[in-house]
């Protein structure tokens, strides 16, 4: 959907930009040589609403060369600068809820063509922590946002029963000293695991989140079969902030259910050179590269860096509320 809009937008700023400057440079001259004739034919007697009305372009071509300049801020800003995007899961959760809408940094790791998403001008590169929005690489026509978990290097190593990580990073040393047991893990600081405020709920047609207070409110509304789970939460660091994630409190997958990697066990990866390990900050609620892989570094669209307005609501359903609170920077 953005990708359409992206295309459509920019064909909007090349149509009206070429109507802009055929106006500017040879319709307006045009018009201003006519009055120019019509009132030297009249000897300067013509009625000035009359050389008014000559020298005034088409209605359509008014409207349209009009919108030009506003289209092509909206452009600028959107292509280059500030991005809005709208949650539409619970994937990251607690850092992102379903019908936040964030604004992402474009230029943070670059300027980049808004069509094919290429890179113009290199700035940097996304570093471990950092909450990005991508295109999908297996439908770029979808836009997923995830943390970077794993660098170009690093062995990423996933543990079902315990729900951590275990990343030794991209070893800079000669091939005989980057055996594995020969580096050091980072050390990611979990916190101990801990009850957080969300409840999820399973249902015969759908799953939700809801707040312990929102469960009680809609308990009557799930049906006697629901199944219902407190869910955990514990600190996690990547990077240089420190973020809560959310796990249930029973084994969902093994790594036989993950992404598999030639010459790698089930559950590990290394990061190949140009491509990064992402993940939702709700690990058991999120498909991301456990699943499917690798992103790229050119379907990296930016940095997700605040959450603008935030809507009370779930997945397919329309608002009840707006959450003040959750309005803000993104850690």
């Amino acid at each position: 959907m953005a990708g359409m809009f992206a295309i459509l937008l920019t064909s909007a700023v090349f149509l009206t930009g070429i109507l802009w400057v055929l106006d500017k440079l040879v319709w307006a001259p045009a018009r201003l040589r006519k009055v120019e004739a019509l009132r030297q034919q009249t000897d300067g007697k013509i009625d000035g609403n009359v050389l008014a009305e000559v020298a005034k372009p088409k209605a359509w071509i008014e409207a349209l060369t009009s919108l030009f300049p506003v289209l092509f801020v909206v452009f600028f800003v959107r292509s280059f600068i500030y991005e809005p995007f709208q949650i539409p899961s619970g994937s990251m959760m607690p850092t992102l809820l379903v019908g936040d809408f964030i604004v992402v940094e474009k230029y943070a790791y670059g300027l980049k063509n808004p069509i094919t998403n290429s890179t113009i001008i290199p700035i940097s590169k996304p570093a471990r922590g950092d909450v990005v929005v991508f295109k999908y690489p297996k439908n770029t026509r979808l836009d997923f946002i995830k943390r970077v978990v794993g660098l170009p290097g690093d062995k990423i190593i996933y543990s079902s029963q315990a729900k951590t990580l275990t990343i030794y990073p991209a070893c800079k040393d000669e091939p005989s000293k980057c055996k594995t047991e020969q580096l050091t893990a980072i050390d990611l600081h979990y916190s101990p695991i801990r009850t957080s405020e969300w409840k999820q709920v399973f249902t015969r047609d759908k799953s939700g989140f809801y707040t312990q207070q929102q469960y009680q409110e809609k308990k009557a509304e799930f049906g006697p079969d629901a199944e219902v789970f407190d869910i955990n939460t514990r600190e996690e660091i990547l990077g240089n902030e420190k973020h809560n994630i959310l796990t249930l409190p029973m084994t969902l997958y093994t790594g036989e259910d993950f992404y598999k990697q030639k010459d790698q066990p089930a559950g590990q990866w290394v990061v190949p050179e140009g491509y990064y390990f992402v993940m939702g900050d709700n690990r058991d609620n999120s498909e991301d590269s456990r699943f499917w892989g690798f992103v790229p570094e050119k379907n990296i669209v930016g940095r997700a860096v605040a959450i603008w307005l935030s809507f009370e609501k779930q997945p397919n359903e329309w608002p009840t509320g707006i959450r003040f609170s959750h309005i803000g920077r993104i850690d």
